[in-house]
């Protein structure tokens, strides 16, 4: 499969091209209670941008505004050859309600002041961030459209939304001459795989690129956690680390670490990082465009880069999907049977589309 960050594919229905690997931004900052100091963030991208990496991504509120105001020194001298993709939705202020949320008012500030913070006239893509099951759709649509056609915004995506909720966004934004969402952001790895219920096979269908986020789940799938972490569950304390983070949002179970272990199993084998080996899972799924990373130092960014250059056997892949396997459910796993086939087609031999 060995791909490279110049190794360009298109983002969804759009024309634009984008790196297999797109740098995540999140860690730029440490008001988080972790993440890379400024030198070392400019160091990072630095790393990426060298190695031809061009899409960006960031959002308004990452480490209190740090990570969208650092990008705007660092993308100074490459500015028009880099995809920067932010986001919106999340509170700005805290006590004003409406410096946060999918609104038009939130929309139309948010966007200001990332154009201020990133120092550029104009977005590449802009994410909805976060659903909050209130604005209505031809709101939202209308004002990323409206943004498009003034050109601060070049393309317009969205995170964190139920598949019915984006599959009726896109044909309303088809059917009204509005700018199509071109991409979804989501979570999804080999812990977390339930996209492929109906996510990724929304996206497919109506034209959107996926990129997902969190690919290693927090730092579980590189194999940073061990069983006598699950005992410090109970006891761990507020202290502001990944580690606690992590189990404060249930990311350490048995489970988990039973996928980690199969992951460092391939690694072993292959005489890659488990990090590697989890990154590459997620490129393996062809409507996967570009799975973020976020490294906090030049060393996890080279070793993440290397994910690009994983080829796994039919066997390690198999093993792979066996351990994060869930069950579709209703009705995916109905319709996927013999019956229903031969109920519908008569033919047993037909065969389904993927």
């Amino acid at each position: 499969m060995s791909l490279t960050l110049d190794t360009y594919r298109l983002l969804g229905r759009s024309g634009l091209r984008v790196s297999p690997l797109a740098l995540g931004t999140a860690t730029f900052g440490t008001e988080w209670g972790w993440g890379a100091e400024q030198e070392e963030a400019r160091k990072l991208f630095d790393l990426y941008v060298e190695r031809g990496g061009n899409f960006v991504d960031t959002a308004n509120t990452y480490t209190n505004g740090s990570s969208e105001r650092w990008l705007g020194e660092f993308t100074r001298d490459h500015r028009e050859s880099l995809v920067l993709a932010t986001k919106y939705t999340t509170l700005r202020r805290p006590g004003d309600p409406n410096s946060g949320g999918p609104h038009r008012k939130s929309l139309f500030a948010s966007v200001e002041a990332s154009l201020r913070h990133l120092n550029t006239e104009y977005i590449d893509v802009l994410y909805l961030h976060v659903w909050d099951f209130t604005t209505s759709v031809e709101e939202i649509l209308r004002g990323m459209d409206d943004l498009v056609r003034q050109g601060k915004v070049l393309y317009v995506a969205i995170s964190n939304v139920p598949a019915w909720q984006v599959s009726r966004m896109q044909a309303i934004a088809d059917l009204r001459g509005w700018s199509p969402l071109v991409a979804l952001q989501i979570e999804y790895n080999l812990i977390e795989p339930t996209g492929e219920r109906d996510l990724i096979p929304m996206a497919r269908e109506m034209g959107l690129g996926v990129v997902p986020y969190s690919p290693l789940a927090g730092g579980v799938l590189a194999g940073r956690y061990v069983r006598d972490d699950l005992t410090a569950r109970t006891a761990a304390v507020d202290d502001g680390t990944r580690k606690n983070f992590n189990i404060a949002n249930g990311g350490l179970t048995e489970r988990n670490l039973d996928i980690a272990d199969v992951v460092k199993e391939v690694a072993a084998e292959l005489g890659r990082t488990a990090a590697q080996v989890g990154l590459a899972w997620t490129l393996q799924n062809p409507d996967v465009t570009a799975s973020l990373i976020g490294a906090r130092t030049p060393a996890q960014l080279e070793d993440n880069l290397g994910a690009l250059e994983v080829d796994f056997t039919a066997s390690q892949l198999a093993r792979l999907d066996e351990a994060g396997a869930i069950e579709l459910g209703f009705p995916h796993d109905l319709l996927a049977g013999d019956r229903m086939r031969a109920v519908t087609h008569g033919d047993l031999t037909v065969e389904s589309r993927r």
